[in-house]
């Protein structure tokens, strides 16, 4: 069994070495499970050192000039070898016991795909409320955050990977398809929550509340057109870091 690690990075250099050798440490529980695995970094058009950090890291590096985050982890994918495949983003630490979740739900047979609750370390009684209720959504909807998701390689291919339509949210619509799937091969798809990822808060303090809420309010207003151009979703693309 081979496990492909996919990070997908656009202007990482100043975290991605250090999330990189987290995704290391947490890879040694593929080891202990008897798998193999590979990491690969897909530099998403990046004008910094990302793509230099990933190869001294070891990492194969693929390069996507579309800034577009359901690209960058596709350009990952299509290049993967791995009968699993696993997304982590570039600002997101694993650990062991995660990937040792993720190792068990492969051998189990049954499972087709599924993500991690997430835990972020912030100070604000409102952020933390907003990460509670996406994990009990995620746990409820089994839709997985899209900083970490486990998928079967051919089960993602079959289904066409994450859709070139969406800028932001094509996780959900992801596994609205995998969900799909599932059923109709009798199947599962899991919600990991024993050992949550630990991803970064930057856009908690990059962000203010009100920019968030305009966001979310012309989502609702535009039915989902924020979420299908790097414009309306300027909130991943406008280059903040």
């Amino acid at each position: 069994m081979l496990i492909s690690i996919i990070v997908p990075a656009f202007n990482e250099e100043g975290i991605l070495a250090d999330s990189l050798a987290s995704i290391r440490q947490a890879a040694t529980a593929f080891d202990a499970a008897g798998f193999g695995w590979e990491l690969i970094v897909c530099d998403n058009n990046s004008t910094d050192r990302t793509g230099e950090i990933a190869r001294q890291a070891g990492a194969h590096v693929v390069f996507e000039l579309v800034n577009q985050i359901a690209r960058a982890r596709n350009a990952g994918a299509a290049v993967a070898r791995g009968q699993w495949l696993v997304f982590v983003d570039a600002d997101s630490h694993p650990s062991p016991g995660l990937f040792a979740d993720v190792a068990q739900e492969i051998a189990g047979g049954r499972c087709l795909a599924g993500g991690s609750t997430v835990a972020v370390d912030l100070d604000h009684a409102g952020a933390r409320l907003v990460v509670h209720g996406w994990n009990l959504t995620s746990r409820l909807m089994r839709w997985a955050a899209g900083s970490f998701i486990f998928c079967e390689a051919a089960a993602f291919r079959e289904i066409g990977g994450f859709s070139l339509r969406f800028y932001a949210a094509e996780e959900i619509d992801l596994f609205r398809r995998l969900k799909r799937l599932a059923r109709a091969r009798g199947g599962s798809i899991r919600v990991l929550s024993k050992h949550p990822l630990h991803t970064s808060a930057r856009k908690a303090h990059l962000y203010s509340p009100r920019e968030f809420l305009v966001f979310q309010l012309k989502t609702i207003l535009t039915a989902g057109r924020t979420l299908r151009s790097a414009e309306g979703s300027a909130l991943w693309y406008d280059g903040r870091r």
